[in-house]
């Protein structure tokens, strides 16, 4: 067996290091060369500091106007190149666009009437705007509610997503509000992207104001020292500050989600915090062994900052798998993420050396708890922190607790194996937002189906001269189980006959080219018999080139996408991560390890994704919000990619500790003892800052950020403690010596190409 990086314990099992007894700080890699310059030209570091987050601040400060909504679906999917053609050749397609009107009595009644027949014609003739149709205008049935006291009024506007949600917002102020004797309302795709960009915005301040102080109290708790504890929270406003000028960078290059705004910015925050305590502590810990400062500097650049390189590089990778994703909104927020990323890692390791420089040994200055402190029982005492005893009670029966936290963990999953997915609508909003409560009346007083109907294009089929091809196709798609009705250029049918001639309405689904079908069906579009009805519409044999679009479509296309492309996200994580903790450790165990234990901390919050958001269970722990009885279908990927990521940030820092022991004594027991004891709190307050920013995104009014902020924050929570504090000593004693394996060849190439400073 071929054991990687093997120690030489000295004489009396004590710490000695396996490269030869040279003082690490001989080695001049270059982390140590880079602290070495920073501590030299300290205030140069500041005045450039000073001069770009100014300069950032400035940038980013209008950023929101500039990030897009929507973005949820595949853009080539043939439900996307369907509605292109509708809205292009046919000024048809789905309306994006909504309004409510309610009167007072009998919308047939005449001031109702002519208000809302010129409402329409109003609308119709403003720029941008494909069409626009009402009860008033088509006397259809199923634009008038059951009571008939309130009408729709049916928009669809024109251009990309952003464009038309910015033309929704132009147009609100005009057609909504009291109109004569109606009054108006919007819902629709596109009010709802605007209220979203809205409500996104008043979010993040909410966020910001929330998260900075229970993180400064969180730090205070970790270090004790006030110099000490704003020492991160600065790095940490440097880096908010940059993610928004890199967001704005960005959104003049590509499309970048309006969410991205939030979750990057929650990122960058907890992770430039996370990095931050990392290095302080271990400055700390250096001038505790006597080192100068400068000197204490260095070496906690080259081995906590190696570390930090690690972590970010491993969360960068675990995001970059959300590029494969065809949907705007995970890629943009990969993009974002990413550079976040970069931007927080790069923060911690420039700013801190100048900082820690400047302050030297006042670090320690402001200790409020220290009298506290002192009074705790081993607080002097290394090896007698509740993570080091905790790690020698789990290693003492390994088997036992070990698999009972894997039971538990297991069962915290099952609820996830009833989720059911759909598409982001009115319902993302919080309870009262006008669009939502628009869409409820929508839903509760009109046959939903004739809002969202399955739209068939066949572009290059005559239907003059290719009638009675057609005929047998509207027949044939007519008599599809919960289908109501199929309107087309040949009237409207329903159960394999025709119940309506055609008339003037008809014309518009011709154009002398090719024709489009309307199809009506008794089911929600955004749920499974939505998906099973469009499913079956695709399946019959049309007799020329056809696409289906229209909602359920929608949905059925991007599930389909974001399935096929699963296995390869998971690959890249995977074989990515492997390599890297490979490099890092120098054993094939330890990246296996990681990669099970780190799916194990998301069971939790997979299942409580479904207990609380879909089934509607526990909601006041997160805050009220629309219970739809389903989950957006792009969230759990782009939790899983962020989750992971962080597990394996944490990974990284428990394991270096680890490692670094084991390098120095050759005792695994002590040495999985000894990094416990000495990350086991850090990993505590790095957790407890990074899930407080997260959990901040739970008090969004928008459930999707509400469920990716208490989903993220669960898992963090799990991972620091159940699977870092009990699976991983476990484990670790359970494979002793064998941790550290690698076949030969494998060990050889670590020796040549491993990672590290010096």
């Amino acid at each position: 067996m071929a054991l990687s990086a093997q120690p030489r314990p000295g004489k009396d099992g004590g710490r000695t290091p396996v490269n030869d007894g040279i003082d690490p700080l001989t080695r001049q890699g270059w982390l140590a060369r880079t602290a070495r310059l920073l501590v030299r030209r300290k205030v140069p570091v500041f005045l450039i500091v000073g001069i770009l987050t100014v300069a950032a601040g400035l940038l980013g400060a209008g950023v929101a106007p500039h990030l897009a909504s929507g973005g949820y679906t595949p853009e080539t999917s043939e439900s996307a190149r369907a509605e292109h053609l509708l809205s292009d050749r046919f000024k048809a397609g789905s309306p994006n666009m909504i309004l409510v009107a309610e009167a007072d009595g009998p919308v047939e009644e005449a001031a109702a009437a002519r208000a809302g027949a010129e409402l329409t014609e109003r609308i119709r003739k403003e720029s941008g705007v494909v069409f626009a149709h009402s009860y008033w205008t088509t006397k259809d049935p199923a634009l008038r509610s059951k009571d008939g006291r309130t009408a729709l009024i049916l928009i669809k506007l024109g251009g990309t997503e952003d464009e038309f949600t910015q033309k929704s917002y132009e147009l609100q102020p005009d057609v909504t509000g009291e109109q004569g004797p109606l009054k108006v309302t919007a819902t629709g795709l596109a009010p709802i992207n605007d209220q979203i960009e809205r409500q996104s915005a008043e979010d993040l301040t909410r966020a910001e104001l929330l998260a900075a102080p229970l993180t400064l109290l969180i730090l205070l708790a970790a270090f004790g020292s006030l110099v000490a504890a704003s020492l991160p929270m600065v790095v940490g406003i440097v880096s908010v500050v940059g993610t928004l000028a890199v967001l704005r960078v960005m959104a003049e290059m590509t499309e970048v989600s309006i969410f991205a705004m939030n979750v990057s910015t929650a990122l960058g925050f907890g992770l430039a915090v996370d990095y931050s305590l990392f290095i302080v502590t271990r400055y700390r810990e250096e001038l505790d062994r006597g080192r100068e400062v400068t000197e204490a500097i260095v070496e906690s650049l080259r081995t906590a900052g190696r570390t930090v390189l690690f972590s970010a590089l491993t969360v960068a990778i675990s995001l970059a798998a959300l590029m494969v994703f065809p949907v705007y909104f995970l890629q943009s927020l990969a993009y974002a993420g990413i550079a976040v990323v970069v931007l927080a890692a790069l923060a911690s390791l420039l700013i801190l050396p100048a900082l820690l420089a400047l302050i030297g040994r006042r670090i320690d200055r402001l200790d409020i708890f220290a009298p506290l402190r002192r009074r705790m029982p081993g607080a002097k005492k290394e090896g007698a922190g509740a993570w080091h005893w905790l790690s020698v009670k789990v290693m003492r029966r390994p088997v036992l607790i070990g698999g009972a936290v894997v039971v538990v963990l297991v069962l915290f999953a099952l609820p996830f194996g009833h989720a059911r997915f759909g598409m982001t609508d009115d319902r993302i909003l919080p309870e009262g937002a006008s669009a939502q409560v628009a869409a409820d009346t929508v839903r509760d007083e009109f046959d939903r189906a004739a809002t969202a109907p399955v739209t068939v294009v066949l572009p290059s089929l005559d239907p003059a001269a290719e009638k009675q091809r057609l005929t047998a196709y509207v027949e044939q798609v007519s008599r599809i189980e919960k289908t109501q009705r199929v309107d087309s250029v040949l009237g409207s049918w329903s159960g394999g006959r025709q119940i309506a001639p055609p008339g003037p309405a008809s014309a518009a689904y011709a154009d002398g080219k090719g024709t489009w079908l309307s199809v009506v069906a008794d089911v929600d579009s955004n749920s499974a018999a939505g998906e099973k009805h469009v499913k079956a519409v695709r399946d019959v044999e049309a007799p020329a080139k056809r696409l289906a679009g229209g909602d359920a479509a929608t949905l059925v296309d991007t599930k389909s996408a974001l399935i096929d492309r699963i296995p390869w996200a998971a690959g890249i994580i995977a074989l990515s991560m492997f390599v890297l903790l490979f490099l890092f450790s120098g054993s094939v165990v330890v990246p296996l390890k990681a990669l099970v234990f780190n799916l194990l901390s998301l069971t939790a919050s997979f299942g409580a994704m479904v207990y609380v958001f879909q089934d509607g269970n526990l909601k006041w722990l997160v805050g009220d919000f629309v219970h739809t009885g389903q989950l957006e279908v792009t969230v759990p990927l782009l939790m899983f990619c962020i989750a992971f990521g962080l597990s394996m940030d944490y990974s990284v820092f428990l394991l270096s500790r680890i490692r670094e022991e084991y390098l120095l004594t050759g005792d695994n027991t002590r040495a999985v003892a000894f990094g416990m004891d000495h990350t086991g709190r850090l990993i505590t307050a790095a957790a407890l800052i990074v899930a407080t920013v997260l959990a901040a995104l739970a008090t969004s009014g928008l459930s999707l950020l509400k469920l990716l902020g208490a989903g993220l924050a669960l898992a963090v929570l799990v991972d620091a403690t159940l699977v870092r504090g009990i699976l991983v000593p476990a484990f670790m004693k359970l494979m002793g010596r064998a941790n550290w394996w690698a076949p030969g060849p494998l060990r050889k190439l670590h020796d040549k190409a491993g990672l590290r400073d010096g």
